[in-house]
């Protein structure tokens, strides 16, 4: 029997969308390539409740109990192709499966691009970050590095001085005079030499070598992460896509609907968010499909 929703990406947003629908008992069809963006971190912070507990933990434990609901399906695959149908989505999988429904949620996620520095991938998730709230706390309190080289970084470095004493590695951004004020009252060290790539092998610490032959020492660095669509369906869909400060989202309405019929998307790719932020708009979304299914259901035929 197909399912009235087929939800593609099964993290955070995937997850709770789901949840929503199997309680309403309407039968949904998870597919799950195994990428949560989180992959590379290895606690979650900030979780109500949950504070500290790993991202695999966190999602294995929603899973099971999503599981439990008779009208889920859970499919271990890569999607790679979506289209529409004259009533409703048609999803093919990396290894050939076909699947069909009613609606369709994308919360496929996003993909972050790092700046183009040697010894930032390799730390990415563990002295590399992007996301104070996330990881400041665990590595405030020391020696921590903002590296610039994009338009909103130079505003955020007073912001970073919570957590740490701070270095804006400025990367040839221009800094308007109140940047700069705000980051003398704040304590923010100005670094103008540019940043040619990060170095050590410590789990709690990295070296940040300057083009001038200097390295400095930081609990962590944080860096602008630019995003992209993590897959090609929402591209391939048609849907509109708006531009955020770090790339370009899916546009999407209150109920996280695209501008494409039966269409939905939730979580990163819609949002500049976090796993509570991500889980938010799931829920959203998997009640946003319900009261579209219901409409539908309620039409005379």
């Amino acid at each position: 029997m197909n399912p009235d929703v087929l939800i593609v990406g099964g993290s955070y947003a995937g997850i709770a969308a789901a949840l929503i629908l199997a309680r309403a008992r309407r039968p949904v069809t998870v597919i799950d390539a195994g990428s949560p963006r989180n992959r590379f971190a290895s606690h979650s912070h900030g979780v109500l409740g949950l504070d500290g507990i790993s991202g695999a933990e966190l999602l294995k434990n929603a899973r099971q109990q999503l599981l439990d609901y008779p009208t889920v399906r859970w499919l271990n695959a890569e999607a790679v192709q979506a289209t529409l149908r004259t009533e409703g989505v048609e999803v093919r999988t990396a290894d050939g499966q076909v699947l069909t429904a009613r609606k369709l949620l994308l919360a496929t996620g996003i993909a972050d691009q790092l700046p183009d520095l040697p010894g930032l991938a390799e730390r990415w998730g563990s002295t590399v970050l992007h996301c104070p709230y996330c990881h400041g706390y665990e590595v405030g309190g020391g020696s921590i590095g903002l590296l610039g080289g994009h338009p909103m970084s130079a505003g955020k470095a007073p912001l970073f001085a919570d957590w740490g004493n701070v270095t804006f590695f400025s990367q040839g951004l221009p800094i308007s005079e109140e940047e700069l004020a705000a980051m003398r009252q704040r304590g923010v060290q100005v670094e103008p030499t540019p940043v040619v790539g990060v170095h050590g092998e410590q789990p709690t610490w990295l070296e940040v070598e300057l083009a001038d032959g200097r390295r400095v020492a930081q609990r962590a660095l944080f860096v602008p992460a630019m995003q992209q669509m993590a897959t090609p369906l929402v591209q391939q869909l048609g849907c509109a896509l708006v531009e955020s400060p770090l790339g370009v989202l899916a546009e999407v309405d209150m109920m996280k609907q695209t501008s494409v019929p039966n269409v939905y998307a939730a979580g990163d790719a819609t949002t500049v968010g976090n796993i509570t932020l991500a889980m938010a708009e799931g829920v959203r979304a998997g009640i946003g499909m319900h009261h579209a299914l219901v409409a539908e259901d309620s039409l005379p035929r």
